[in-house]
């Protein structure tokens, strides 16, 4: 069977079934699936039921979900704000102490590679 809607003078026009437009078709199932909806099988129902449960505890593991994630984004915030007024803590505390003799961080601090290792010691043999 094959439907067609793309326009044309066989616009909706269902092939296979002499000349029935699929407006027919579509009222012709939907009278049958009225019809046929209290003949429910009691397979069906418990499938029914079945999906139901599994989509309610789907839904409770979301919202369980979307908590923990908002609970972590919270603490990730905290932290955050937390590391910034240790940082400008230090940066003071380093600008007040007026030590410029001070090395300069390591690396990967600085983005620098470290710096090459002292030459060996003389030997006195």
């Amino acid at each position: 069977m094959e439907v067609r809607s793309s326009g044309g003078p066989d616009k909706n026009q269902v092939y296979g079934l002499s000349n029935t437009t699929a407006e027919n078709l579509r009222a012709a199932r939907s009278v049958s699936t009225v019809g046929s909806s209290q003949s429910v099988s009691s397979t069906q129902s418990k499938e029914f039921v079945a999906l139901q449960q599994h989509t309610a505890q789907l839904t409770e593991k979301y919202d369980y979900l979307s908590a923990a994630y908002a609970q972590l984004k919270a603490d990730n915030a905290q932290q955050k704000a937390e590391h910034n007024q240790l940082r400008e803590f230090v940066m003071n505390m380093a600008s007040q102490s007026g030590d410029t003799c001070a090395p300069p961080p390591f690396w990967p601090y600085n983005n620098q590679p470290p710096p090459p290792p002292p030459p060996p010691a003389p030997s006195l043999c």
